[in-house]
């Protein structure tokens, strides 16, 4: 088995009350989501609500978990499928 790059579990560090950090379980940042509450500075620069950017730091610290189960229910490719067969060998009329 291969050593993940970026190994779980990945946390969530609120900076400053101006950005959410996700970082993966050696402390490499891997996200910055920043925000700003005040209407008229968010807007001007852009910014994320602070539950906006809370949110997308917590969906974006579920991406390992993500991954690994996407990859438990995934079949794998067989030769046929990973030399680019069609996936059915039956034809528009039903027929093999």
């Amino acid at each position: 088995m291969t050593s993940r790059r970026f190994p779980p579990p990945w946390t969530i560090d609120e900076a400053k009350n101006a950005c959410f950090i996700v970082r993966d379980s050696t402390g490499q940042a891997l996200g910055y989501f920043y925000c700003e509450d005040e209407a008229g500075r968010r807007s001007a620069a852009k910014l994320l609500t602070k539950d906006e950017a809370r949110r997308m730091a917590v969906d974006f610290a579920k991406l390992p978990d993500a991954a690994a189960e996407g990859a438990r229910r995934m079949p794998r490719a067989g030769p046929a499928l990973a030399a680019g067969a069609p996936h059915s060998r039956i034809g528009k009329n039903g027929a093999s």
